[in-house]
């Protein structure tokens, strides 16, 4: 299934006007390998809205942070292997939740069964003398 946000829709000329860049800055975005935005058959390019996204992103971290391209790159793919390793995390504990939750499915009962119950004054408090401490 195809996320919406991954459908390609606007063409390099209402991205350049919707973010107030030039175009041919997105080609040099996409010549660096930064954005990759799908084709036509008649080779136009086509941007969706994770790649606008990632336009901002890239406009923020140049513009606004001083970063140069290639440290754009190296945060951006960080951070998109961050958000991975996110997701395999919860899939880990997820995972783990599920099997602890089958292996110790109808445990309380199992101990309600099992403990021996004592009367009160057959319990003896343990106090260790400063020996044994």
């Amino acid at each position: 299934m195809v996320n919406s946000e991954d459908i390609p829709l606007y063409m390099i000329s209402v991205v350049a006007n919707m973010l107030d860049i030039h175009p041919q800055t997105l080609r040099l975005y996409e010549r660096e390998g930064l954005v990759q935005p799908k084709r036509t058959k008649g080779n136009t390019r086509l941007y969706s809205e994770n790649d606008i996204e990632r336009i901002k992103q890239i406009m923020t971290l140049t513009r606004d942070m001083g970063v140069n391209l290639a440290g754009a790159e190296i945060i951006l793919n960080l951070k998109a292997q961050m958000e991975e390793l996110k997701l395999t995390f919860y899939e880990v504990i997820s995972f783990i939740e599920r099997e602890m939750n089958n292996e110790f499915a109808g445990f309380e009962d199992k101990f309600k069964k099992a403990i021996v119950r004592a009367p009160h004054q057959q319990i003896v408090k343990s106090v260790l003398t400063k020996d044994e401490k």
